[in-house]
């Protein structure tokens, strides 16, 4: 039933704060066996579904437009295959990868400057147009400070009709080479070049003196502003962010740091489960809605792996894994019903109603949180085969990369598919 838009908007008053989402990458030797290892939990409004889609890589027509979430830009003349998975109501993505290895994640943050209420270009548009852009993750950051130069950021990051809620972006955009951190505010941006160790992006702004690339009216425009005076040493967070927020970031970087043994996939799976340390949320408004770990080879002969939740609250999901191959099959249970041009995200005045996005992996999840939560008995048991079918999935991928032989596309090719079929048989 759709809900009133009136209830809606109350229930998303208090969120004036950027959700507290997070995201994560680890290096060699900090990460195991020469991989890359990457992830993210999408912190939304509690009741948003997201859905996993892929999209094959495209030829388009010379001064073609694409149509974004609220605005078009120029298209390019071809577009990289991208798995992503996004709040179902927009066209960007909170996180995905592309047929490169390059993967990226947005993160929401508040900034001394309030983010422009105007429709423009949002964090999520951007993630998506840096995957189908770019095969390195230097490219990408290229093509989003080009996009966010030219564009501009702003407009409603909920599917709400009561009032709008506009944050600045950060983002964590990774390849099996390197990462850059990238933030964001309005159209001026830093961004820090990460090879080594480990790094957590959250909801807070995280740059400090290292920076590696800059917009080149940064320091400029916030001396113009009063907010630096030219004369102490650049520290990008202290500059930019609120004064009552300049926190240390996020208590999911003890969580990584913390680790003593090697990173590998399971523990960063672990991580983004982890409730207590505050990386995995579930309060009032907010539930982590999507998580996504990817591992990057160094040794390019390996192909990358990307495991998807698809569903809410990854300490009751499943990560599925996804190779790009040609001819994925494509997985429509875990892509939403299509409302078209009547979408109410697409008409003016926006969201004038909230339309069931639930897709069939959804649905069928629903049913598996509600036993969890009301039968202990059951639900451990549940639980326990979820996390069974996990670690098949695990070992078969783990396999895969130990091995000298090179892969077969046909065998992959409905890797994802299988087991989003799997996991909805098994909750029926």
């Amino acid at each position: 039933i759709p809900l009133p838009f009136s209830l809606w908007s109350l229930s998303l008053s208090r969120m004036a704060v950027a959700p507290p989402s997070y995201c994560f990458v680890a290096f060699p030797p900090r990460a195991k066996d020469g991989l890359v290892v990457f992830g993210k939990n999408s912190a939304r409004p509690r009741d948003e579904v997201q859905e996993v889609v892929y999209f094959s890589a495209t030829d388009h027509e010379p001064e073609s437009k694409v149509e974004c979430t609220y605005i078009s830009v120029d298209q390019v003349p071809r577009t990289h295959a991208i798995m992503i998975s996004r709040p179902a109501w927009l066209w960007g993505a909170e996180m995905g990868a592309n047929e490169h290895g390059v993967c990226i994640a947005n993160e929401a943050i508040n900034a001394r400057e309030p983010a422009a209420e105007t429709e423009a270009l949002l964090g999520m548009d951007l993630v998506r147009l840096g995957l189908e852009r770019s095969a390195t993750a230097k490219e990408a950051l290229d093509v989003i400070v080009a996009l966010l130069e030219e564009h501009g950021q702003g407009g409603n990051y909920y599917e709400d009709a009561g009032s709008c809620h506009s944050f600045q972006s950060a983002y964590l955009i990774v390849d099996c080479e390197e990462a850059w951190v990238l933030e964001t505010v309005g159209k001026y941006w830093a961004a820090e070049k990460i090879t080594e160790g480990v790094r957590c992006v959250c909801n807070q702004l995280s740059l400090t003196t290292k920076i590696d690339a800059e917009h080149p009216e940064l320091r400029s425009y916030a001396q113009s502003q009063g907010w630096w005076t030219g004369e102490d040493e650049f520290n990008f967070s202290d500059v930019f962010s609120p004064s009552d927020d300049h926190l240390a970031c996020c208590s999911g970087k003890d969580s990584l740091e913390k680790q003593e043994e090697s990173i590998t996939v399971q523990t960063m799976i672990d991580i983004l489960r982890d409730k207590a340390s505050g990386v995995c949320i579930d309060s009032e408004s907010f539930l982590t809605t999507a998580s996504v770990v990817s591992v990057l080879p160094q040794n390019r002969s390996s192909p990358c792996i990307h495991y998807f939740t698809g569903t809410p609250d990854p300490s009751r999901s499943i990560f599925k894994p996804f190779i790009f191959v040609d001819d994925v099959k494509l997985v429509p249970k875990a892509q939403s019903p299509c409302f078209g041009d009547n979408d109410p995200a697409r008409k003016e005045p926006r969201f004038q109603e909230k339309p069931d996005r639930r897709h069939e992996l959804y649905k069928a999840h629903e049913w598996a949180r509600a036993i969890i939560e009301s039968d202990e008995e059951r639900g451990q048991k549940l639980r326990t085969t979820m996390l069974d079918l996990e670690q098949q999935g695990l070992e078969a991928m783990e396999e895969l990369l130990s091995s000298s032989a090179p892969l077969d596309p046909a065998e992959v090719a409905d890797l994802f598919y299988d087991c989003v079929d799997t996991e909805i048989k098994f909750f029926k």
